[in-house]
């Protein structure tokens, strides 16, 4: 029905419990998800995710039928300079997401650009630098599980919310393995040109979600915003990008009975372009 290529992130159905957001996904006709584990925006994925947890949420999934493409997780504020216990933690949280990522067979667990806010805790640089470092260990320790680890910068809310910071972070990744998600909605908002992105993340870029925006607002439909969808699909392909693209449609212009077909008409647009 729609592009093998395009899924649907469960953010979309985030006001449904799990078991009954992948049943609306797969019902609209999609194959594939990003699985939302975001503190605050999706509760999907318990933040407390023991054995017990991660089990239910892989069960759900499988019962669904649909492929996961990510798993969109958060482990903390990644410029926070940590203590022994607290870094302790972390990984265990890390670990905990990889786990669930390599359950569901996801191809990639997807962690933020740094904390909400755009203010250093200690300066541009080395936030910048301690972002890089934990991002490319929690790479390494991916590889472990059997997948890969890709951030998603630029994010108009967190720290590297504009091309510059973006193009600075993924300086510091080159070479690490780390790749990068791109968002139409967080570029837009952040008043910057999805056009000068692509060309900037030449090469780079491992996976696309799609919503629309304007310049300070990241929550609205495809179709209702400023993001020129068309040409950064075109600019895509012509870079030879090959690979998936989520619909992550946490938008606010619609009533949650409007959702549904909101979500297959995004989705059918999408599947021209590509």
């Amino acid at each position: 029905m729609f592009n093998p290529r395009l899924g649907c992130s469960s953010i979309s159905f985030r006001h449904q419990d799990l078991p009954t957001a992948v049943r609306t996904i797969a019902g609209l006709g999609f194959e594939e998800i990003d699985l939302g584990a975001l503190p605050g925006v999706c509760d999907h994925v318990p933040y407390e995710l023991d054995a017990d947890a991660v089990t239910a949420v892989s069960a759900s999934v499988a019962a669904s039928g649909l492929r996961v493409r990510s798993v969109n997780g958060d482990i903390g504020d990644l410029n926070a300079v940590l203590g022994a216990d607290a870094q302790a933690a972390r990984n265990r949280h890390l670990d905990a997401l990889l786990t669930l990522a390599a359950n569901t067979g996801a191809k990639a667990l997807v962690l933020p650009c740094g904390a909400l806010g755009h203010d250093p805790v200690r300066s541009l640089e080395e936030d910048l630098d301690t972002i890089a470092e934990q991002l490319t260990r929690a790479g390494e320790r991916a590889a472990g599980f059997g997948v890969e680890l890709w951030t998603e910068s630029l994010h108009f809310l967190r720290f590297c919310w504009n091309l510059e910071r973006a193009g600075l972070l993924a300086h510091r990744l080159a070479g690490s393995g780390v790749g990068i998600v791109m968002d139409f909605s967080h570029i837009v908002a952040a008043g910057e040109d999805p056009l000068e992105y692509i060309k900037r993340h030449e090469g780079r870029i491992s996976h696309v979600h799609l919503r629309d925006a304007v310049p300070g607002n990241i929550n609205l439909s495809i179709g209702n915003g400023d993001a020129d969808f068309g040409a950064g699909l075109r600019a895509l392909a012509a870079e030879g990008y090959a690979g998936h693209f989520s619909l992550e449609l946490e938008t606010r212009d619609v009533t949650h009975d409007e959702r549904p077909a909101a979500a297959a008409k995004a989705a059918s647009y999408i599947t021209d372009l590509i």
